[in-house]
């Protein structure tokens, strides 16, 4: 995108991918893990940091939508595509792009947690700081941002821009 400046380089993300797939190995050592992928967003970072894991993951993906083509979440949210699997005494990890108000988040984690996992965790990208309006308890975190609206690696400006390699922002002049 013309009016786009990079914020955090393809070669930074894959550093902080790498550090939490071997955290993420770790903390499920001797375990079964699902990585729970919420569309569209996060494919390309599940897909990366599944490989940065050296365990059995199963994989599952949920479809959520909150923004429709606006730039700020409607806090409305709307479950698109449901899980395949039962999640029932398993290890789920739900894995985002990004988390900035975290209305979705909140709302998809109260709806797996009656599902009974063993563990339900969270994995992002990037977290927005400071503009939750829910708390939202996130285990791993690759980056921390400001408010900025950002484009790549998996995100998106009106369903374009998820196939840049890194993370920009949007330069809104």
């Amino acid at each position: 995108m013309e009016n786009s400046t990079v914020l955090i380089s393809a070669d930074e993300i894959a550093v902080k991918l790498a550090e939490m797939g071997q955290q993420i190995t770790k903390d499920y050592e001797g375990e079964d893990l699902l990585m729970v992928g919420v569309l569209k967003g996060a494919f390309i970072v599940m897909a990366d940091l599944a490989r940065q894991v050296d365990l059995p993951v199963e994989f599952d993906f949920m479809a959520v939508s909150s923004y429709g083509a606006a730039t700020q979440t409607s806090g409305v949210v709307r479950i698109l595509k449901d899980l395949d699997q039962e999640i029932a005494g398993k290890n789920v990890l739900i894995v985002e792009d990004i988390i900035d108000s975290g209305l979705t988040l909140s709302y998809l984690m109260k709806s797996l947690r009656v599902r009974r996992p063993k563990s339900l965790e969270i994995a992002t990208l990037l977290l927005k700081k400071d503009i939750q309006r829910v708390p939202i308890d996130v285990k791993y975190t690759a980056f921390e941002i400001g408010p900025e609206f950002v484009i790549g690696y998996g995100l998106d400006h009106a369903g374009k821009y998820r196939n840049l390699p890194h993370v920009a922002v949007v330069d809104t002049e």
